[in-house]
């Protein structure tokens, strides 16, 4: 378990209610930033201090992994954001009865600030720039002895039970629809190419044809017959045009499981074939699945044009560690 610390001044009405966080890829000139990558780094059972106007306002479990998701309609003016692709984590947040100022406390927290990333100034007021960052224990359990007992209640989960079903990536469900509905009534694709485009969404039809000509198994497994591979899109099929979507390059044949890990970000590949493992992936579940990380540690070359697709997979879906704590 891990402690986070969330800005949310302009969205705290929207992102505690609906129940996540949600950032940005990237800043507005497309440079990384650090506060937005953390969201790849959040686990289910992670802790969130929720920042707004001053105050500690709502303590929040994590309920599911970062994964893609449009930006909230609620964000801003009405209108679809369909094209703003950001991370999402969904989280069970309580809002708190006792709500302490931080700058108050400066004399207890002050000489617990991290050096680097860190959720406050030195005088106690808030940082522009922060979305989440990390926290790091002893900044997290006096926090923690600040708020009391309803503190630990939540932390401990008898606050929170009914906020902690597992989410099945709401956001990314709402966009896969919205996607699916705009092939389904776009009158400029002929049948065929609409059906095909919709079965490809699942790793069927026409777009596992194509991967078939390329790919002759799971890399992972070497499971090889059909009825039990998925060919997944490496550009995940929302991201993709229709173009992208039929591309067989834009493949691999993977069993179920894979597919699944590969989709949501817990597993992704190098160019040169070594199998990169999310830090944030269970890794008792993944030798239950047969796919024991230790154990898988190179598949293969790549074409230059999967290697491409690839490398899109790595920077927009991998849940990966970028800063070392």
């Amino acid at each position: 378990m891990r402690y986070w610390w969330v800005n949310q001044n302009q969205t705290y009405r929207h992102e505690v209610a609906g129940g996540y966080l949600w950032s940005p890829k990237r800043n507005a000139n497309g440079h990384r930033n650090q506060f937005y990558d953390f969201m790849r780094e959040v686990a289910p059972g992670d802790i969130v201090f929720s920042f707004c106007d001053g105050f500690i306002k709502g303590i929040g479990v994590a309920v599911s992994n970062a994964y893609e998701a449009p930006k909230p309609l609620e964000f801003g003016k009405a209108g679809a954001y369909w094209d703003r692709i950001g991370w999402r984590v969904d989280v069970g947040f309580i809002e708190l009865k006792t709500r302490i100022r931080p700058v108050d406390h400066m004399g207890q927290l002050g000489p617990k600030l991290p050096p680097r990333y860190s959720p406050l100034q030195s005088n106690g007021h808030g940082l522009q720039g922060v979305y989440l960052t990390y926290l790091p224990d002893p900044l997290a359990a006096t926090l923690i002895d600040l708020i009391g007992r309803e503190a630990r209640n939540i932390i401990e989960g008898s606050l929170v039970a009914d906020k902690l079903v597992p989410m099945a990536a709401i956001g990314l469900l709402q966009w896969e629809e919205h996607e699916l509905q705009k092939v389904a009534t776009d009158r400029t694709l002929e049948e065929t190419t609409r059906q095909a485009v919709v079965q490809a969404r699942r790793g069927q039809g026409l777009f596992k044809q194509n991967v078939m000509k390329r790919e002759a198994f799971c890399r992972l497994t070497r499971v090889d017959r059909v009825e039990h591979l998925r060919a997944s899109h490496c550009k995940p099929w929302r991201d993709a045009s229709n173009r992208e979507r039929l591309d067989g390059e834009n493949g691999l044949l993977l069993t179920p499981d894979a597919d699944h890990l590969f989709d949501r970000g817990f597993l992704s590949f190098d160019g040169n074939g070594d199998v990169l493992w999310s830090p944030v992936a269970h890794i008792p579940s993944l030798v239950k699945m047969g796919l024991d990380p230790k154990a898988l540690k190179n598949v293969g070359s790549f074409s230059e044009s999967q290697k491409g697709y690839l490398a899109f997979h790595r920077e927009n879906v991998f849940l990966q560690t970028s800063y070392k704590f």
